[in-house]
């Protein structure tokens, strides 16, 4: 008997008994995850003032939050993702954590969205001086600037905002595309953005559980 199952008789220890208490995946949830930044995802990040980003390394996972002005994200021509190391505490583990390993996920928050944007890639840390010139903010210079190498991008359906409440009777931002707009792009059309928006709408709170 493993170890988990010795401390829990009801543990979950294989993939195979995981996927028989789940049912199929739809297939635009599937579909929806694309490999490089889009038009539609750019316009999320640019909204976006608060970011969750994820590193690991051999002392273990991490998780932690980055914000600053909507935008503080920069989406660079070559396709790559900017992200300014503004003051701390100096423990600098995230950072740590990318130098040894480069491993990195991002959830992309937009308060009164339901809906986030999840990017995953790998990261190296910059000091390059017209990149921190660019992301100054009142007149500070980033000590270094993260920039994220893009491998998958996909929009997080609104479920868990929903079901906290967290973003309860704040309008959606300005700018933010909607559900609609994200899984239509990144399915190549698989959906009409209106009839999914308002399929949404409709089923307000009766698929949360």
């Amino acid at each position: 008997m493993d170890t988990q199952s010795s401390i829990d008789p009801f543990a979950v220890t294989s993939l195979e008994a995981l996927a028989g208490l789940y049912g199929e995946v739809p297939e635009r949830a599937n579909l929806k995850v694309i490999k490089a930044l889009d038009d539609v995802a750019k316009r999320f990040i640019a909204a976006s003032p608060l970011c969750i980003l994820a590193t690991n390394s051999r002392r273990g996972l991490r998780a932690t939050p980055r914000g600053d002005a909507p935008g503080f994200v920069v989406a660079l021509p070559d396709g790559t993702l900017a992200m300014p190391d503004r003051r701390g505490n100096n423990r600098i583990e995230a950072l740590r954590d990318i130098v040894e390993t480069g491993g990195v996920a991002l959830l992309f928050l937009a308060p009164g969205a339901n809906e986030s944007l999840r990017v995953n890639g790998t990261a190296h840390l910059t000091t390059d001086p017209a990149l921190r010139a660019q992301l100054a903010y009142k007149g500070a210079e980033p000590a270094t600037v993260i920039v994220i190498t893009v491998a998958e991008v996909y929009m997080q359906c609104g479920r868990a905002m929903l079901r906290s409440g967290i973003w309860a009777g704040r309008p959606k931002p300005e700018g933010v595309p909607t559900a609609g707009e994200m899984i239509a792009a990144h399915t190549g059309g698989l959906v009409d953005p209106v009839a999914y928006d308002a399929e949404v709408a409709a089923r307000g709170t009766s698929a949360l559980y």
